[in-house]
């Protein structure tokens, strides 16, 4: 049975005033918190003599770590779960994320839990990078002690799906690790997956502790965090104060406004996290759906031990506007269509077909005679969908606000439409909206108020930004703001530009660069702008600025990368390689953030 080793067991070499104070630091913070705060003390004590009690204690303590990768917030989630779970089992185990973990600790591990999501065209979450990349190099240890296991998370709707969690569970097997469990693979319905995972992992990790299914044991310092009543799974009702157009009549698309209360939610946040809205799939798109199947709205349909009516199924309850691989085998299968079948087959056809379709095209393009229940079977469930809070609570208090893009365009001669952004679009004053906070702590404000900040945000991306002028403003921070603006045109296009002037003019914006692609003979983007003053944006990072990125990760925020290595290879002196290294730096360090999607 393994040792546990209490507060009291050591005798304290502390002064009564440095015992204090160390009390004072440790108050509130959450278990996962506390651990990391012994593993870094440990850390620290190594470098010189380690009284014999000390190394008793350490030799007598396994653990488990749990680490995670994550984008969005999802594998996180998962990961916080699997540690509660340990936790409140009486097992050792600590909680990393992936940029916070101390590399050459990999060697010493020994049973290792990894939650990791994938990004876009199969790349990692940006906190990811850094490890991942260890672990692909030669650099990386052999690791025969080490028993892991690996969950996966992606999206079927993109071709790579979760191909982070495939490339790591391979590399760690060849470098002579065990594993636990097979890779498990999770998709937007992650809890279908992620929950028998996190039940199997508890399970090794009582098997490979030697620890008894029903002991309960204190942890090593005693603290209660506090957690909100509203979160993904109970979501708030918001009520909506406001909701505006914010471009001209004759802008090619509708961005709005949007204002919500969170007032009695007990909801709070911070510059640069995300609001989650649980949303409704638009009523005529429903409608559609049930025309072309010639199916019953009413007709009541169980699944997985729930009965609704076909109608609240399909506007509650799934997915109905992103195309999934799964869906799109269901529908091959049922149609019979051979030269579907073999589409999903080759990569490129496969990747055309996701970026272009929706789960309706399919419906029209390949008929089939669908079942009501079967339908439901094989559509995934609707997911909340995330947006960058465009506003700071300490000047808002307790509203929360966004900018929202609304998708309704003609594709294949009929008109499409989003989830989220109809269902806000469609929700006017007084309307509620189940709303929740996804905190996102690698997209944080510098401590130092003192660091200027750079900020590149084209179109919706400029959301978050807003937020932190005000912020930054309100607080008195003292460092500069520079931002990067982008979008189609000046006179239709320009989000918040009054806002942005009045910044300008009260000293709270210290630079403004936009860029509109459609005004002159040549497009302009924002990485344009970003190599035009190339220079003195060198010059700022040199200095110590924190630099931001926001918006489309599938070529906006490639080309920004590209132009920011290009600056700092120019300005800099330095090779391509070293270029591309001291980003990954600026990344690592977490002076370089991305909230991309």
């Amino acid at each position: 049975m393994n040792a546990v080793v209490s507060q009291e067991s050591l005798a304290s070499p502390l002064a009564a005033d440095k015992a204090a104070q160390l009390q004072r630091l440790l108050e509130g913070l959450a278990p996962h918190e506390l651990y990391w705060v012994a593993a870094r003390s440990a850390a620290l004590a190594a470098r010189g003599p380690q009284p014999a009690q000390v190394q008793a204690a350490a030799a007598a303590t396994e653990r488990v770590t749990v680490l995670y990768g994550s984008q969005t917030g999802n594998a996180k989630r998962v990961a916080e779960q699997l540690l509660k779970k340990l936790e409140a089992a009486g097992l050792p185990a600590r909680l990393v994320r992936a940029d916070a973990y101390v590399q050459r600790e990999l060697a010493q591990e020994r049973q290792l839990f990894l939650v990791i999501s994938t990004q876009g065209e199969g790349e990692p979450p940006d906190d990811a990078r850094g490890l991942i990349d260890f672990i692909a190099s030669r650099r990386a240890p052999r690791l025969p002690a080490l028993r892991y296991a690996v969950l996966g998370l992606g999206d079927s709707s993109y071709p790579q799906f979760c191909a982070i969690g495939r490339q790591l569970d391979a590399r760690l097997e060849e470098l002579g690790a065990a594993r636990l469990d097979p890779l498990a693979e999770a998709d937007v319905d992650l809890d279908e997956v992620a929950a028998p995972w996190t039940a199997a992992a508890l399970e090794r990790a009582r098997e490979l502790l030697k620890a008894p299914a029903a002991a309960v044991r204190a942890p090593l310092l005693q603290a209660v965090p506090t957690h909100a009543v509203h979160d993904r799974d109970h979501p708030f009702a918001a009520t909506v104060l406001a909701n505006q157009r914010i471009v001209s009549r004759d802008s090619e698309r509708e961005v709005l406004h949007v204002e919500l209360s969170l007032e009695g939610s007990g909801l709070s946040y911070r510059p640069g996290d995300a609001l989650g809205v649980w949303p409704r799939n638009p009523p005529a798109l429903v409608r559609q759906w049930l025309a072309l199947l010639q199916l019953d709205g009413d007709a009541d349909v169980t699944h997985n031990g729930r009965t609704l009516p076909l109608l609240r199924w399909l506007t509650e309850e799934r997915e109905l506007t992103r195309l999934a691989r799964g869906f799109a085998l269901a529908h091959a299968r049922t149609s019979g269509d051979a030269g579907l079948a073999r589409a999903l087959e080759d990569p490129v056809a496969l990747t055309a077909l996701l970026d272009t379709h929706q789960p309706i095209d399919l419906l029209r393009r390949y008929p089939a005679p669908w079942e009501a229940a079967a339908l439901v079977a094989a559509l995934r469930p609707l997911t909340p969908r995330l947006y960058s809070i465009a506003s700071s609570s300490a000047v808002v208090g307790d509203e929360v606000h966004l900018t929202v893009s609304t998708v309704d365009y003609e594709a294949f001669g009929e008109r499409h439409w989003g989830a989220a952004s109809v269902f806000l679009a469609a929700s006017g004053e007084d309307a509620r909206v189940p709303v929740f906070i996804e905190a996102n702590e690698r997209f944080r404000l510098p401590a130092d108020s003192a660091r200027d900040v750079i900020m590149v945000g084209p179109g919706t991306g400029v959301a978050p930004f807003r937020g932190f002028v005000q912020e930054r403003h309100e607080t008195g921070a003292s460092g500069r703001n520079w931002l990067f603006f982008g979008n189609r045109h000046f006179a239709d296009d320009f989000l918040y530009q009054l806002e942005w002037q009045e910044a300008l003019k009260q000293g709270a914006l210290h630079r403004l660069d936009p860029a509109f692609s459609r005004d002159g003979a040549g497009k302009v983007y924002v990485q344009h702008r970003l190599r035009e003053h190339g220079k003195e944006l060198y010059a700022w990072l040199s200095g110590g600025a924190h630099l931001y990125v926001c918006g489309d990760a599938t070529q906006m925020a490639r080309d920004v990368h590209a132009a920011l290595v290009d600056i700092a290879a120019e300005h800099g002196g330095l090779s391509h390689e070293d270029a591309g290294a001291w980003l990954a730096d600026l990344l690592q360090q977490g002076r370089y953030a991305r909230d991309v999607y």
